[in-house]
């Protein structure tokens, strides 16, 4: 390949990732763009798990076999099947070399030459592949993971050059990796609360605004567990804010902790000290029965009093839900409910009857309620 061209690659690789939205839209563009760069059929992009002791493959692109997957869920290799990415790129770093890339065959090693590794000849073999070349890529410094690219059998294998330009190829992709992590971080910090981890109301916005058109185009149950914990002022007038934020953190975690009970619910805080919970998919009844939990968790709190707890349901009798906002006043109104009567378990919209005085709250609000109550958090 000449220079210009090789130029050209390089750019088209780093505008892929760049332009890429999410992590598997970066990997796929890194292992894209390496395929195409170097006239490959098949590339792969890997992550080294320290902790697990593993390479996992993120995403497979090209030629796949029937056992590849674009996205693979639990592709994996132990580590010690491939030991280049720790001993070999230890020792070539520690005498002050580079991480450069290396050739193999499916009968052997070529350009390159870490040390012939059995798993990646025989796999060259068993998938109909002719060579391959790996490109070790480093991250801030370390290992991240590796690059890989395969030729088919009764292809020309790749050469020195070829190894030469995978490892510019490796740098090019760490760049947008590390881009992305910016990115991701950027994102997460935007749609997480900062003192508890959980989801904001950001988060919550966008995540209830999908769950209501799904309802509305698919029948998809929605829930919404609004919740507030009480005795939160007195903590902070009493015992400092520091404490109050302690308070803050442990119902946090009780919350997260009743959400896993329902499989993708989102736990959030909104504000102060109102949290929800937002579950898709599970029936009213399951959703019920964990804010139940919930309210009897919140009572043994060592600090606060507890916690009122609100819940809306699509499923429950409470009419036409046609958008977010409508099923948050629900929830919202149920919360409010609680609070007033000082309840230790969930007051739930749309089941005291047909003329239930939450949903009636909440769909025509009087002028001192609507005074009285937070106005849902800025909503109008």
């Amino acid at each position: 390949m000449g220079e210009d061209r090789r130029l050209v690659a390089v750019v088209a690789l780093a505008q892929g990732m760049a332009a890429a939205h999410t992590p598997r839209e970066s990997w796929r563009a890194a292992a894209l763009g390496a395929c195409r760069a170097l006239a490959g059929g098949f590339a792969a992009l890997s992550v080294w798990e320290r902790d697990l002791g593993r390479l996992r493959v993120l995403a497979n692109v090209g030629d796949r076999a029937a056992d590849e997957d674009e996205f693979p869920d639990d592709e994996a290799y132990p580590v010690h099947q491939f030991p280049e990415i720790t001993e070999f790129l230890h020792e070539r770093w520690a005498a002050g070399g580079e991480p450069n890339a290396w050739v193999e065959t499916a009968q052997g090693p070529a350009a390159g030459r870490p040390g012939y590794c059995h798993q990646r000849v025989a796999a060259l073999r068993r998938r109909g592949r002719g060579s391959c070349v790996v490109a070790p890529i480093v991250l801030h410094g370390r290992a991240w993971g590796e690059l890989y690219v395969a030729r088919s059998a009764g292809t020309p294998d790749f050469e020195r050059a070829d190894a030469d330009f995978a490892t510019v190829l490796a740098a090019v992709v760490a760049a947008g990796l590390a881009q992305t992590e910016r990115l991701e971080e950027a994102r997460r910090l935007a749609f997480t609360d900062a003192l508890t981890g959980l989801a904001n109301r950001r988060s919550v916005d966008v995540r209830l605004e999908e769950a209501v058109e799904r309802h509305r185009t698919q029948g998809v149950v929605v829930s919404l567990v609004v919740c507030d914990l009480n005795g939160l002022k007195r903590v902070n007038d009493t015992r400092g804010h520091a404490a109050g934020d302690r308070l803050l953190e442990r119902f946090g975690s009780v919350l997260s902790l009743c959400g896993a009970m329902l499989p993708g619910a989102l736990a959030a805080r909104l504000g102060g000290d109102e949290f929800c919970l937002l579950a898709v998919g599970p029936p009213a009844d399951d959703v019920v029965k964990v804010a139940d939990d919930l309210c009897r968790r919140a009572g043994e709190l060592e600090l606060g009093e507890g916690v009122a707890c609100g819940v809306a349901s699509t499923e429950d009798p409470i009419g036409e839900v046609r958008s977010a906002r409508r099923l948050f006043r629900l929830a919202d109104a149920a919360q409010y409910r609680a609070k007033a009567v000082r309840a230790a378990r969930p007051v739930v919209a749309g089941r005291q009857g047909p003329d239930d005085p939450v949903v009636r709250l909440a769909d025509e609000p009087s002028h001192e309620q609507t005074a009285e109550r937070r106005r849902f958090r800025g909503r109008p």
